[in-house]
Formats: structure tokens, sequence, C-alpha cells
């Protein structure tokens, strides 16, 4: 037997053994220098995370997750620093996640952000949610379709000790969340860091919580807006004085403003509109030096607008309308000088505006007064504001013209408009229902060519104005909405007006225009094609405008956004001639036209049937003759059509939305019958054939004949394919 052997290797003696205490510190400090330098997660935490992947979902973006590479490299995770590399964040806003916040996340203990906002994630969150993530200092989960009340524990009274959360930002705003936010909430109760908490555009009810203030000192900003919180706001908010936003409009809070908010002297934005709070502004509210911005419109506040407001010179939004305020303006509102938006419309508020040193208020953008009762001539100081984008004096009683002493003008420069016209930014200009029954001059050279060149809104409408329509008109290139009704002007509506480009809202009723509607008025490029309609501005107006839909005078529809504002044109209640061009039917863009109680004759033109998005269309009282165009029929989203009180004859056209109007859009024409509701014609004679139903006609008759060869050929296919297959041929 041949035996192996061993081998032994004899140290040098240059070469000292390894000592086995050595070699184990040598692996130690070798697997430390690798644990540090690549950290992975906690194996908790890990399948915390996929069982959260599990439960989401985004089509457009996916997450890419992969299990087999350490998680706190994965999109949107952080870990910490620790040895077991704990996860303490996770941001993945504006991802398109879809799904449920499962229990599962309650796992991760070391969680200190979590931001899921601006996705599309739903369902009720978890149980415990708040007082397991003890942790948590940032927490964003707005924009979201989260609903069902939050999962706060109740405290146990008095029996145990307060917990305290990490809790510093809490969004919640824009979710379907609802319920009532209780004090009794230990997570609420603990909160002793929190700063900003917002739960804006939800569904909360019951009473403002106003004992945050107790249990979170620091907060900074509190959110309550777009909610249903109802009753009383309760003192308590006054104990946040670090406190500098507080919004809880549009809710249906009532009562008065609790007096307690005027001690929060680092305050700068109290927003309170769109509830019923009622009382007077108190006048400690000039304490607040800091405010910026004091929104307390639409509302039911009463007495006089505080005479002290120009303590407030950080003031830079002043939104008090749609209240009950009366009294004078206060003059110490010129000391505001950073005022941007002023708007007090829908008061009681009077007396004279010339006192008021608006030359002061270098930085005004937006004044809107209307629908009040200032009286007296306009402010000469108003056109010292060459910021001013916006104005709005209509509904009030002014009265006179601007001296023309003013710039050294001449006597028919003296109106506001030719001093209005330095205002270059200005986009809209809304006087109506002032300067009554005066007689504006109406030369082409009134307005520079520079002047107004970012007017996109002229409304003077309810003035009674005498004379002509404004020749200077031509010059506002950029017009876009202009209404000159319910005055006194005369003569010829000029042709002109169809070459400016982007008028699209045309409003001349109730004057006294007479002779032909020219053509050239329906060369409108605006009108003509509904893309250019399509990219109006959408963001919203400066000032919001109120027009009368079809002149219903009753009721005045408001319009926030210029692309909401329909394409129409309105000359009805004139002494308008001649007959309506043909060239109408280039305007297909249009959705309203009323030429209604004028004198126009002639036949109703074929070529209306063009403007396939018309709506209404008010033709009565003329004295139109001759047929209604069967192409009408064509017009599918037309849901007014009136013609009563004309002389047109035959049979009225049936089918579509013709078989929709009432009889008396077609009473006063004692020649028509037929339709669903009229007579029946005595001799039921087919309508004339237009050139649509010869098409359809010539469709049919091709139709037809191509079925008819085809069922020959088919035919005969056949009977050759049989006669083959049994020999004959």
């Amino acid at each position: 037997m041949i035996s192996k052997a061993k081998s032994y290797v004899r140290p040098s003696s240059t070469t000292r053994p390894i000592q086995p205490l050595s070699f184990y510190c040598f692996l130690s400090f070798h697997f430390l220098i690798l644990t540090v330098s690549e950290a992975v997660c906690n194996p908790q935490d890990l399948e915390t995370l996929l069982w959260f992947s599990g439960n989401v979902s985004s089509p457009v973006s996916p997450l890419k997750w992969d299990p087999s590479v350490d998680c706190c490299s994965w999109e949107g995770i952080t870990c910490d620093d620790s040895l077991d590399s704990h996860i303490t964040k996770i941001s993945l806003p504006s991802r398109g996640l879809s799904g449920n916040l499962t229990s599962t996340l309650l796992n991760l203990h070391s969680l200190s952000h979590l931001d899921l906002s601006h996705n599309r994630l739903l369902g009720p969150l978890p149980p415990g949610f708040f007082s397991a993530l003890d942790q948590l200092m940032v927490l964003n989960l707005s924009y979201n379709s989260f609903s069902g009340e939050l999962p706060l524990e109740q405290s146990f009274g008095n029996s145990g000790s307060i917990m305290f959360f990490s809790i510093e930002t809490i969004d919640l705003s824009s979710n379907l969340l609802q319920g009532r936010i209780l004090g009794s909430s230990k997570f609420l109760q603990g909160a002793l860091n929190l700063t900003s908490f917002n739960v804006s555009k939800n569904s909360f009810t019951g009473p403002l919580p106003s004992f945050l203030c107790k249990s979170s000192p620091q907060l900074r900003k509190l959110d309550f807006s777009y909610n249903d919180f109802s009753g009383l706001i309760s003192q308590g908010l006054g104990r946040c004085l670090r406190l500098s936003i507080l919004r809880a409009g549009f809710n249906n809070l009532s009562g008065e403003i609790p007096s307690d908010i005027y001690n929060l002297s680092k305050l700068e934005q109290l927003c309170l509109p769109f509830n019923n709070l009622s009382g007077k502004i108190n006048d400690d509210i000039t304490r607040l030096k800091k405010l910026t911005s004091l929104e307390l419109y639409f509302n039911r506040l009463e007495g006089e607008i505080p005479m002290g407001i120009g303590n407030l010179s950080s003031l830079r939004n002043l939104q008090l309308h749609t209240n009950n305020l009366s009294g004078l303006l206060p003059l110490s509102l010129a000391n505001c000088t950073n005022l941007l938006n002023l708007n007090l419309r829908v008061n009681h508020l009077g007396g004279s505006l010339t006192e008021l040193d608006f030359s002061q208020l270098k930085s005004l953008s937006v004044m809107d007064i209307g629908n009040n009762s200032f009286t007296g001539d306009l402010p000469e100081r108003v056109y010292s504001c060459k910021s001013l984008t916006a104005i709005r004096f209509s509904g009030n009683k002014l009265t006179g013209q601007i001296s023309p002493q003013i710039l050294k003008l001449s006597p028919y420069h003296s109106c506001a408009l030719i001093i209005l016209q330095g205002c270059k930014k200005l986009s809209s200009l809304l006087v109506a229902l002032n300067f009554y029954n005066e007689t504006f001059p109406s030369n082409k050279d009134l307005i520079s060519p520079d002047g107004f060149s970012k007017l996109k809104i002229f409304g003077i409408g309810g003035c009674g104005l005498k004379g002509e329509i404004l020749s200077w008109l031509i010059n506002l290139k950029s017009l876009e909405v202009l209404d000159l009704s319910v005055n006194q002007l005369v003569g010829p509506i000029p042709g002109w007006l169809g070459t400016l480009p982007n008028l699209f809202y045309l409003e001349l009723s109730d004057n006294q225009f007479s002779g032909q509607l020219s053509k050239d008025i329906f060369q409108l490029k605006a009108l003509m094609s509904q893309k250019s309609h399509d990219e109006k501005d959408r963001n919203s107006l400066e000032l919001p405008v109120y027009v009368s839909p079809s002149n219903v005078t009753t009721y005045k529809q408001q319009y926030n956004h210029m692309s909401s504002l329909p394409p129409a044109i309105y000359i009805s209640r004139n002494n308008l001639t001649g007959s309506i061009p043909g060239e109408v039917g280039k305007l297909k863009a249009i959705q309203i036209l009323d030429l209604s109680f004028n004198s126009l004759s002639g036949g109703i033109p074929d070529e209306l049937s063009n403007l396939t998005r018309l709506e209404r269309l008010d033709l009565s009282n003329n004295n139109l003759t001759g047929r209604i165009p069967w192409s009408l029929r064509l017009l599918h989203f037309m849901s007014y059509f009136n013609v009563a009180y004309n002389n047109l004859e035959g049979p009225v056209p049936t089918g579509g939305q013709f078989d929709t109007f009432v009889k008396e859009y077609f009473e006063g024409n004692v020649l028509l019958c037929g339709g669903i509701r009229l007579k029946p014609c005595r001799s039921q004679t087919q309508p004339p054939a237009t050139s649509t139903t010869q098409d359809e006609e010539e469709l049919n008759r091709t139709i037809f004949m191509g079925l008819g060869i085809g069922y020959f050929f088919g035919l005969a296919s056949f009977i050759v394919a049989r006669a083959c297959s049994a020999g004959v041929i």
C-alpha cells in the first residue's frame, strides 16, 4: 500500500505566522468596510416596498424597481446610513400611480418623508396610518383621490400621557376625504412641531379645527378652503402666533370674524371668501402690518371699510367685493402703495372718488369698483396708474368728462378714453352704465395708432351714448369682445368692423342703427375658423365678463375665461333694412346670430346651412319673405330657431332639430304650414331640391345602379361556375 506523505512548509525566518486573533480582526474590518460602502436596504423594508409596488401601477411609466438591485438605489427611495439601511424617504410625485395604500406601508418605522402627490391613488388611508408612522416629518398626499375619514386614533382622555410625533408638514389637499377633524385625536394632540396643515379641496365637515393652535403653536400655514366646514369660527386661532397664512374660504362658516385673529402679527394672508360671515370688519384688522392679501369677498359683511386700512402698507391684494359694505372709500387707501388688485364691486359704497389720491398706487394692475353708488366725475388721478390692465366702473352714477386742462388737450380730446390709452398694459376696459346720455367723440384720430394696443375687452353698454359708432375702434387690432349695446348710436353699421382680426363677440343691440346690413361685417376672421377660437387664451380673465344670453335682460351669465365666451353677433332691436347677405355663411365658427327686431327683408339665405356650429339663430320680428330653407336641417347643434312675425310661407322643415322647436318660434307667419306644430299644408308639395338634396338623390341613384350591376355580374358568375362543374362548358 502506498501512503501519501503529508507536506509541510516551514515558514522562513522572515515570514511570521498569522495569528488566529489577527486574522479574525482583519476579516471583521474588511467586512465592515464592505458593509459601509455597499449598504443593502433592510429586508423587512424591501418586502414592504415590494408589497407597495404590487398594489399600485403606472401604465404610462412603470416603476423600475428591480428586486435584484439594492432597493436603496431605486427611484424615489432614500435610506439612512445605519447598518440596517432603513428606508427614510419615498418621493414619487407625478408618476401616474394608481391603486391603494396598504397597511404594509406602516412597517416603515424609520420613514420621515412620504410624497405621493399628484397621482391617481384612491381608497381610504390604512387604519393607524398616522400613529404608526411616528417618525414621519413630511407627508404629502395631495392631488389624489383618497376617500373616507382620516384614521386619527382617539386619545384616552387624561388617563394616558401624550405621545409626541415628529410631523412638521401635512398636505392632504385635493382629495375626496370627509368627516370631522376632532381635537381628541392622539396624533394631532402630539403634533408639537407641526408648521403646515393643508386639507383644502376635500369634503370635511363640522366646525373649523381651531384647536390645532393649542397643540401645534409652531403652525405657520393653515388651509381649510374648499370644504364643507360650518358654524362659527371659534376662538383659538390667536394661539398660532407664528401663523402667516390662514385660508378657510369656500365653506359654510358663519358669524363674525373672531377677534383673536387680529393678534396674529405675522399674518400675511387672510382669505375667508365665499362663506356666510357677517358683522363688521373690525378696525383692529389694521394691526396686521404684514398682511399682503385680504380676501373677504362673497360674504354678508356690513358697515364701513376701516378708515385706517392704509396702515396695511404691505397689502397687494384687497378683495372685499359682493358684500353689504357701505360708506365712503377710505382716503388712507392711497397709502397701500404696493396694491396690485383692488376689487370692491357689488357693495353699497358711495361718495366721490376724486379725493382719493390714486396717483400713489403706481403698481395697481386691476381695479374693479363696479355696481356701487359712487358719484361725481371720474377721478383724474386714476390715469396715473400706469400698470393698470383692467378697470371696471360700471354700475355707478359717475358723470361728466375729464377737464381739458388735465393734459392740456383740446376740448374734443377731453374724454376719459384719451387718457386711459396711456395705460399700455390695459386688456379689459368696462365702463358700462356710466356717462349717461353723453356724446362720445367718434373721430378716427381720437386714439393714437398705438393706443390700447393690448385691449381685448371693451364694454361701454347701457350708457345711452349718442352719435355715430366710434370710428377710432378701427385702431384696436387686439380687440376680441366689443359691447356697445343699449345706447343711442345712429347711422349705418360700418363695414370696417369686419376688419378687426381678433373680434369674435360683437354686441350692438338696442341702438338706432339704420341702413342696410353690410356684407363686410361678415368678414370677421376670428369667426371664420373654429381653430382660431379653440386657441383662445384659457387663462382666467383679470375681470369676469357678464353678458345676457340672447338678450335676456333679467339674467347675466358670468364668464371667467375668454375661451368660454361663445362666438356671437348680436344686432337686434335696431332699424336695419335690406336683405341678409349671403356672406353670413362664411362665419363657420359662430354659435349665436341674433338679427331680430329690425326691418330686414328678402329671403332667409341658404348659406346659413354652412354654419355647422350655430346654436342659436333669431330672425324674428323682421319683414323676411319666402320659404325656410330645408338645408337648415343640417344644423345639428341648433337648439333655438326663431322666425316669428315675418312674412314667410310654405312648409316648415321637419326632421332633426326642427322637430324640437316650439310653435311660438313660427307664429306671426300666416302662410307657414306643416311641421309638427303648425296647420297642415293644403298641398303637400315636396321641398324644393337644394344642392344638398340633389347630391343625395344622385348618390342614391349611383348606389342602386352599382347594386344592380353587381347583382347581374354575380348571378352570371354563379351560372357559369355551375355550368363548368357540370361539364356543360
